[in-house]
């Protein structure tokens, strides 16, 4: 009965973003955002399956990211989706999550 669910150390080194993110699915983020900020790698978000994303999801990543800055920690947003570029050009918050318009594909 293999039924358990993987360590996050082993499955979770990078943050996969919901389909849709929302205020719902932002406080599960919060938490693995802490768990991973116990780490000394980079944080690496995977927005690859991005399709929306809300206001809570978005204002957390801005905290993620400075938090990360100031601890001397890394932090990525990889692959974007077009979607996830879209809102986050719109709402003017590329800089302040660190969004590299040389990683959409």
């Amino acid at each position: 009965m293999d039924s358990t669910l993987p360590l996050p150390e082993a499955e979770d080194r990078s943050l996969r973003l919901p389909a849709h993110g929302t205020t719902v699915t932002a406080e599960d983020l919060r938490v693995r955002f802490v768990l991973a900020a116990d780490l000394d790698d980079t944080i690496e978000v995977d927005a690859s399956e991005v399709e929306s994303v809300g206001q809570a999801v978005l204002q957390l990543l801005v905290a993620a990211r400075n938090e990360a800055m100031a601890n001397g920690q890394g932090f990525r947003i990889a692959n974007p989706s077009q979607a996830f570029v879209n809102r986050v050009n719109s709402c003017r918050l590329a800089d302040a999550i660190g969004l590299d318009s040389g990683d959409v594909q």
